[in-house]
């Protein structure tokens, strides 16, 4: 039987460039929900990466089987017509939210990496947003399809040197003293949530329009995997950073250490990833606020800015300390309900 494989591995690629965001590329978001936990962070990205494998691949088919063209229709085939109306304003919220961190996240890396006032890197982040808003997004398409795999590749690298060295089975062991360390057991759920809950924005239209279910099942399942293989590798890479948690940029201060020569490099496809976030969360902001209110795009895209640079004031660090596991339990909702719904594959698989 014919089984697409090159359409299934396009399906992965989006569902890993979805998933794989700023916070991700930084590492500081690892390090907030798993790293900083030790070798308990690590057995919770193995059951993160399996739920992302399970959940991840179920969304896209029963998307698919209802024909959700929207992550609109699929939350009210969830939740019902008014519960569904409801999650999707704090769906409106969180990506707004999201946009905040992005933006702080640039200004991070200008400040932190470069010496650079943080400012700078937030305006011209705007600034870029616009052009791309004017000239279309095939460029973004085009930066996403070069950056993400740069991304994994500079992560693989950096996990194999921090393999080697000396201590490296004495600090994968080790499990640090943490006030909050209960997290370490809901950390795999509430991270597989905020992730899977945002990424439905992309990945529900993306699994309606290819329609085959084998197809989707097995992109699904290819995503997973790849996106537990960049967590182990990124969570290795970690947790041979002594104070882990005072970076903003964690992943850079590691490759400037261990591979000085790709450090700009990395730098460059870190704030690429932080772009390519910020479009994508803008488009998807616009595109709710077209229904909701008939204005202008434009219009639309500065309001969303100038909320997104109010919010970017706050540090980096605290923005994403404080929001992502805040929306990652705000999603758990989404995710249990999806978790428990009945799904019967249709007879294409």
């Amino acid at each position: 039987m014919n089984r697409n494989w090159n359409q299934a591995f396009q399906i992965a690629a989006v569902y890993v460039g979805t998933v794989v965001g700023a916070g991700f590329a930084t590492g500081k978001e690892i390090v907030e929900f798993f790293s900083r936990f030790g070798f308990f962070g690590f057995i919770s990205i193995l059951m993160s990466g399996y739920l992302f494998v399970m959940i991840g691949s179920k969304m896209m088919r029963m998307a698919a089987q209802i024909e959700a063209k929207s992550y609109q229709d699929f939350n009210e085939y969830l939740f019902g017509k008014w519960a569904g109306s409801v999650i999707n304003i704090f769906m409106l919220l969180m990506l707004l939210g999201v946009s905040a961190v992005m933006l702080a996240g640039a200004g991070a890396v200008f400040e932190e990496q470069l010496g650079l006032p943080r400012n700078i890197g937030v305006f011209l982040t705007i600034f870029l947003s616009y052009l791309v808003m004017l000239v279309g997004t095939k460029g973004l398409f085009a930066v996403n399809t070069f950056v993400v795999p740069l991304m994994i590749t500079f992560s693989l690298i950096l996990m194999f040197l921090s393999v080697q060295m000396p201590n490296f089975l004495e600090q994968f062991l080790y499990i640090p003293h943490a006030p909050d360390g209960w997290k370490s057991v809901i950390a795999p759920f509430s991270y597989a949530a905020l992730n899977l809950g945002l990424a439905q924005a992309v990945l529900v239209p993306v699994a309606t329009e290819v329609k085959d279910d084998w197809t989707i099942k097995w992109g699904g399942i290819l995503g997973g995997l790849a996106l537990t293989l960049i967590l182990i590798g990124s969570h290795f890479t970690l947790i041979m950073l002594p104070n882990l948690e005072l970076y903003d940029i964690p992943m850079a201060i590691i490759m400037k250490n261990l591979a000085p020569f790709f450090y700009w490099i990395f730098v460059l496809v870190i704030y690429g990833e932080i772009f390519t976030s910020v479009i994508g969360n803008v488009f998807g902001l616009d595109r709710q606020l077209q229904q909701l209110i008939p204005v202008s795009t434009m219009v639309s895209v500065t309001a969303i800015f100038a909320v997104s640079y109010l919010i970017s004031l706050v540090n980096y660090s605290t923005l994403l300390s404080y929001l992502y596991p805040l929306f990652g339990y705000i999603c758990m909702s989404f995710f249990i309900l999806l978790w428990m719904k009945p799904f019967s594959p249709s007879k294409r698989n």
